[in-house]
């Protein structure tokens, strides 16, 4: 209970945090701007305001553009209006991350109209005549890290023949439909040699984590608590089932996740969830924000964009862009074993960003001499 109730209060903390930046963030919206960012949620995932928000605003700052970053909170009309307003101000390139194929592809087309260049960031969109650069990971290996990952930890435990559970992102995501597909690619095989048992999968709306919580319920309902595992979509979707499994009583499964947030990794230390995929985001967002400096300053971007994506894939875009330039980083797997030589080496997360509260018993020595550190010299450092 007192686990729960220390996440309960951090995720608020958390929360609260974020309705802050994406508050100042629509306020400095207003003005004549070089490079528009539309972030599309803080629901589906933090990883946009605490992490993206920081490492674009540097990136701008260092380069001397002006900019503006801006967070939809999930709301198509919304991020219209975002789109529209840095068009009116002058914004040379548009940094979109859509909240769906027909939404982004109208704000696609409105950019072009206006001559302004549109970067599809993390994103693809794949309706419309498509943007002039994607800059993303490679989502496919994102989900067969995620079933490599799911098998790992089945076998880890010894569970010969598992009943597996499939929770996939917002299916209005392109993402999310490329995270499930590389995963498939893992099990499918192990379902067609009845190795394992796909009991049940959907996908969640929006990537709703409280949708998540009511729809993992409903799988443990309908297969009477028989789910041996899961393939969570990202850590968000994982944390859901973790509360679902806490509220049954059950214990911990092999379970998935993705974005290698600070809730994610003291759920994988503690033994509630197997592995995240870690996704470099500073590096995205310098892809991107050299892209968008580059195209704002007139210089070449032929050496930034090393590959490209063919936006029409799976012949339902006909108009499309069959060769858009484009920059796909590789994801990491991390587990129990490699947090410090992942996410902590790269400075995406601190030991003082995990190790807290009920979670602080699980990180090593050194791990909580680091936060203990830190946190002493917090103080010291604001003076």
């Amino acid at each position: 209970m007192r686990n729960r109730l220390s996440l309960l209060l951090a995720s608020t903390f958390v929360l609260s945090a974020v309705a802050s930046f994406a508050q100042s963030g629509s306020v400095s919206a207003q003005g004549k701007v070089d490079v528009a960012v539309l972030l599309p949620d803080s629901k589906s995932s933090v990883r946009w305001e605490t992490q993206d928000r920081r490492f674009l605003e540097a990136a701008f700052k260092a380069a001397g553009v002006t900019y503006s970053i801006v967070n939809a909170e999930g709301d198509k009309a919304t991020q219209q209006t975002q789109a529209e307003a840095a068009i009116s101000n002058g914004a040379k390139v548009v940094l979109l991350v859509d909240l769906d194929a027909g939404s982004g592809a109208t704000i696609i087309d409105e950019a072009h109209k206006a001559k302004a260049a549109v970067i599809d960031y993390d994103r693809l969109t794949i309706s419309g005549p498509g943007a002039d650069f994607y800059v993303s990971f490679d989502n496919g290996a994102v989900g067969a890290l995620q079933g490599n990952g799911l098998v790992a930890a089945i076998t880890a435990a010894g569970i010969k023949t598992p009943r597996v559970a499939i929770l996939n992102g917002s299916p209005t995501d392109n993402n999310a439909t490329l995270f499930s597909a590389g995963a498939h690619t893992i099990l499918d095989p192990l379902f067609t040699a009845k190795t394992y048992t796909k009991v049940a999968e959907q996908a969640v709306p929006g990537w709703d984590n409280q949708q998540a919580l009511t729809i993992f319920e409903q799988m443990l309902t309908t297969t009477n608590n028989g789910i041996d595992a899961v393939l969570a979509a990202n850590d968000g979707l994982a944390g859901a089932v973790i509360s679902a499994l806490q509220n049954q009583k059950l214990k911990p499964v092999p379970l998935t996740g993705q974005d290698a947030t600070a809730t994610g990794i003291q759920y994988i230390l503690s033994g509630w969830q197997s592995m995240t995929v870690y996704k470099a985001i500073k590096a995205e967002a310098n892809s991107a924000a050299a892209l968008a400096i580059a195209i704002v300053k007139g210089t070449d971007t032929k050496a930034l964009a090393t590959g490209s994506v063919d936006q029409t894939a799976g012949g339902k875009n006909a108009g499309g862009n069959a060769k858009m330039p484009a920059v796909l980083l590789a994801p990491v797997a991390v587990t129990k074993d490699n947090v410090a030589s992942t996410v902590i080496a790269d400075g995406f997360l601190a030991w003082s960003d995990i190790c807290v509260g009920d979670f602080a018993q699980y990180c090593p020595a050194d791990a909580m001499a680091a936060a203990t550190m830190a946190a002493t010299m917090a103080p010291t450092a604001a003076k």
